[in-house]
């Protein structure tokens, strides 16, 4: 069945349906919260803060078409809260290690750029490019204007540009050492 309908049940009190839903997204979820926290203990505590919001408040969804925007909402905003709780002096999730000479996946070397990016670029790339959201989605889940999530998308862009071309050059320099 698909999302929306599954949404659409899950509004009208079917807890099945929202299980159903949870679990369609739960990779997804689980992906996001690890992008803006990083602790797995924190991804944990805004998972379950999330699923227990958005499974409270659901039968209040107005719109079941768009229900992954608003649990992606839901999320974004509770990994926030976290962050606030824990007061962290240093938000910017750590950089995760280069990628090794030998790897020769450019999605693994994409992934880890993203992972780069600064949150609100970072978690804009990934609603849009991980997980086909329209930017008028994007911008409803980030609580921006379309045009500033289109922005923030471009810059995203060049900035992984950016930073592929030169961890390609510095990968062939080594090559030819």
């Amino acid at each position: 069945m698909n999302m929306t309908k599954l949404a659409a049940k899950a509004v009208n009190g079917d807890a099945g349906a929202f299980i159903d839903l949870v679990k369609q997204l739960e990779n997804s979820l689980h992906y996001m919260a690890k992008s803006i926290v990083s602790k797995d203990e924190d991804v944990a505590d805004a998972l379950q803060e999330t699923i227990l919001k958005a499974y409270k408040s659901v039968t209040s969804l107005r719109e079941p078409k768009f229900f992954k925007t608003w649990i992606f909402r839901i999320l974004i905003n509770e990994c926030h809260n976290l962050m606030a709780l824990r007061s962290r002096a240093d938000v910017v999730s750590e950089v995760p290690p280069a990628a090794s000479q030998q790897d020769e996946y450019a999605k693994v070397d994409l992934r880890e750029a993203v992972d780069r990016l600064d949150e609100p670029q970072r978690i804009a790339v990934i609603l849009h490019y991980y997980e086909d959201m329209p930017l008028r989605q994007v911008a409803l889940a980030l609580d921006i204007s379309e045009s500033a999530a289109k922005m923030r998308l471009l810059r995203a862009r060049d900035t992984l540009q950016r930073s592929l071309s030169t961890f390609r050059e510095g990968k062939m320099s080594y090559g030819n050492i």
